[in-house]
């Protein structure tokens, strides 16, 4: 088998198609990572919406609520009712 001689410059031309073909690979994948972040946030952006849409809602709820009577709280009124009513001899039900 007959050895090619490699001159620095065929060694030369090698070396820099090896970086063109890389360069150009990392370029395609740097431009496919870039369009899927732009997807993420687009979502992230629809999240944020729907997270604020949410804590406006629930502070609306906690308005409602603080003039609402609770469950507990009725209990007890009923009940000393019912020991007022049962000292004034008042039969309701």
């Amino acid at each position: 088998m007959k050895v090619k001689k490699i001159t620095i410059d065929d060694l030369a031309v090698m070396v820099q198609k090896g970086f063109t073909g890389t360069d150009e690979k990392m370029e395609k994948g740097f431009k496919d990572v870039d369009a899927r972040f732009e997807k993420v946030d687009a979502q992230f952006k629809g999240v944020n919406v729907r997270l604020d849409n949410l804590e406006n809602g629930v502070e609306e709820v906690k308005l409602k609520l603080d003039n609402v009577a609770y469950r507990f709280e009725l209990n007890a009124i009923d009940n000393r009712l019912k020991k007022v009513e049962t000292k004034l001899g008042i039969k309701c039900d």
